[in-house]
């Protein structure tokens, strides 16, 4: 893994939550340790079935690299929340494990907390490009961008993004309760409460199929509006 000659630079918690990657993620991994960042890995298994442990097992080896294992599959909120837990560093992001998203806009999208321009960054799909997504998850995308700003005041384009960055100290001292795909509206809804300002940077994103090993769903989407609603007016 690459490590910036500065020791004085921001270290990157980057955390991968995991279930039944194992095609995929040794390329993302490759990916991200060739990052010009001072970094460690926290690797989530969400008690993949395929062959995904036995990668894990000999990343459990690699330096600046932590691997957490769920004895039950509990969803991507958990594994998330478990790999917070154990994040150390200046600044936190989210990658996920299936290279829907392209690893090398990690830079981009920690670039504005490191200038100190704000203490939470999302990486857009729809300020950058979007490749092979399907018209009712555009829709869906769009609804939900245009609940946070109707509901939070806040103008984001892409509420559902995977690139999600944070200062450490703002995003471990919020109490997440989410278990699946939720943890896109609750963390952003919690967020924006606080009185955090939300920058974006496009990215580049090329949707897979279900049959490529999608997981989330329409039942996802409505769980999402449901979220964001409840952290408004309920909680």
């Amino acid at each position: 893994m690459p490590e910036a000659t500065d020791t004085s630079a921001p270290l990157i918690s980057i955390i991968i939550p995991i279930f039944n990657e194992e095609e995929l993620l040794p390329t993302v991994l490759t990916e991200v340790r060739k990052l010009p960042l001072r970094m460690e890995l926290i690797l989530v298994d969400d008690c993949s079935v395929d062959g995904t442990r036995g990668i894990l097992e000999l990343e459990e080896q690699r330096p600046h690299t932590r691997v957490l294992y769920h004895e039950r599959n509990r969803g991507k909120g958990a594994a998330i929340v478990t790999g917070l837990k154990s994040a150390t560093g200046d600044i936190v992001i989210v990658q996920d494990a299936d290279m829907e998203y392209d690893p090398n806009d990690i830079v981009k999208v920690v670039q504005p907390i490191i200038r100190g321009e704000t203490r939470v960054c999302y990486g857009s799909r729809f300020m950058g490009s979007v490749t092979g997504m399907r018209l009712p998850n555009r829709v869906a995308n769009w609804i939900l961008a245009k609940m946070v700003s109707v509901l939070y005041g806040a103008r984001i384009t892409d509420e559902a993004t995977a690139y999600k960055a944070f200062r450490r100290e703002v995003i471990q001292k919020i109490p997440l309760m989410c278990q699946r795909f939720e943890f896109c509206p609750e963390v952003t809804a919690k967020v924006l409460r606080t009185g955090e300002k939300v920058i974006e940077v496009p990215v580049v994103y090329r949707a897979r199929t279900f049959e490529e090993g999608k997981k989330i769903g329409y039942r996802d989407f409505i769980i999402a509006v449901k979220t964001l609603l409840y952290y408004r007016f309920f909680k």
